[in-house]
This record gives C-alpha cells, sequence and structure tokens, in this order.
C-alpha cells in the first residue's frame, strides 16, 4: 500500500514543558486518510500484552516508507540525532477499548515508550468523534518530564510509594493534573493530525471521563502509534 503526504501538509515545530522536549505537530499528515481506514476496518486486532489498554493491528509498510523516505532528515535534524536509517519497533494501528475501571495503576498515570533518548514516538489521529488527543506531563515529586536511563530508578522508586499513598489515581484515565503529575501541554485529536516525540517524554492520551470504548475501527478511537529508532 502506497501512503503519500498531502499536498497542504503543514508542520509545527514545537517544545514541551520547562525541559525543553522536541514535539512535532503535523496537519493534513497524509494526503488519503480515508484509504487507511478502510485498511484498519475488518482486520483481526489483538490484546496488548504491554500496557497498552486496547488492541493493534499492524499498519502497512507503506506507512513507515513515508517517515523513511519523507520525513527523516527533518526527524534527525529536529530531535538531534544522528544520521542513520529509522527501525521500526512498532506500527499499528490502534484502539483503546478497556473500561476505566480495569486499569491498573501504570495505565491510570502518563507513561513513557523507553527510556531511549534516542527513539522517537508518533501517534497519528485517525477519528473524527470527540475522543481527545495527546496530552504532557510532569511528576511533581521529581521535575521529571522526561524518563532517561538516569533517571529511570529514582523515577520508578518514587512511583512505588505514590502506588498505595493517599494520591493513589482512581481507576480512571488521567485527563489533566493530578497530585501526582502536572499536565504541562496538550494537543487535540485533530482528524489526520500526527504528533512527534521522544519516547522517554511522559504522555498519555486524553481520554474524558465520558469516554465509552469502541472496538470498531471506523467509529472508535483509531490511530497508528509508531516507534522509530536510529539505527546506522
Amino acid at each position: 500500500m502506497i501512503v503519500n503526504l498531502h499536498p497542504d501538509i503543514r508542520i509545527q515545530k514545537l517544545t514541551i514543558g520547562a525541559e525543553k522536549a522536541p514535539l512535532i505537530v503535523i496537519d493534513n499528515f497524509v494526503a488519503d486518510p480515508e484509504k487507511l481506514i478502510r485498511r484498519a476496518a475488518n482486520r483481526p486486532y489483538i490484546d496488548q500484552p504491554s500496557y497498552f489498554p486496547g488492541i493493534r493491528y499492524a499498519a502497512p509498510l507503506g506507512y513507515q516508507s513515508l517517515f523513511e523516505a519523507r520525513l527523516k532528515d527533518m526527524l534527525l535534524e529536529y530531535f538531534q540525532l544522528e544520521k542513520g536509517r529509522f527501525t521500526f519497533q512498532m506500527c499499528h494501528y490502534s484502539l483503546i477499548t478497556r473500561p476505566p475501571e480495569k486499569l491498573e495503576f501504570l495505565q491510570r498515570i502518563p507513561h513513557i515508550d523507553s527510556v531511549s533518548s534516542t527513539g522517537i514516538a508518533s501517534v497519528h489521529y485517525l477519528f473524527k468523534g470527540k475522543y481527545g488527543g495527546t496530552a504532557f506531563y510532569r511528576h511533581r515529586k521529581t521535575g521529571f518530564e522526561y524518563i532517561d536511563a538516569s533517571r529511570k530508578e529514582t523515577y520508578y522508586k518514587c512511583l512505588e510509594t505514590e502506588k498505595n499513598g493517599p494520591d493513589a489515581p482512581k481507576a480512571e484515565y488521567i485527563d489533566g493534573d493530578t497530585p501526582l503529575f502536572e499536565q504541562i501541554g496538550r494537543q487535540d485529536g485533530v482528524f489526520n493530525r500526527v504528533l512527534i516525540y521522544r519516547k522517554n517524554s511522559l504522555q498519555s492520551g486524553v481520554i474524558g471521563k465520558d469516554f465509552v470504548p469502541d472496538p470498531n475501527p471506523l467509529t472508535g478511537r483509531l490511530s497508528i502509534n509508531t516507534f522509530m529508532d536510529v539505527v546506522p
């Protein structure tokens, strides 16, 4: 499947919070988003062994090629990465389907996708309903906005004490400031918008209290989530 950039693509180069982690917001990302949605329908989605609260199915290889062929130079420059080729740890259609009352502790708070400072993540919104976008957070106790290898031990030790403390999160998706986390940035889930950020930034989907899980790719909270790393 060939995937092309939209002729009216619009790119914003931003930063997140006080620590100024890079963030790219691209509107009008692909030329034919409806084609991607049709491809997503009637596929054998599966539950994830990771902490993703939903189901996934592999996106077409042509979608990966778009990043490699058309966006790589811009991403390497803005994220200050060494030259190389992209490898894709993941590139999947994703649907959030877990009811809030069934969330585990780590699904109720912001997360990182890796402690790597050289890995990039993206989320491409392919839904048209009011399902929310993505928010970025600062952990109040440590002040961390991203978690790299040097911060990992300190951060997760704090979480262990907070997990059963008086400010432990309820069984619901995070949506804004909490006693444990401060929201430092937020991007709306606009149809055919993609966000690109470091995998170690603390972030979470914006899932409101009125969210109703829908496993249908044509009507649910469909996105394509991609993890990229650079190799020489």
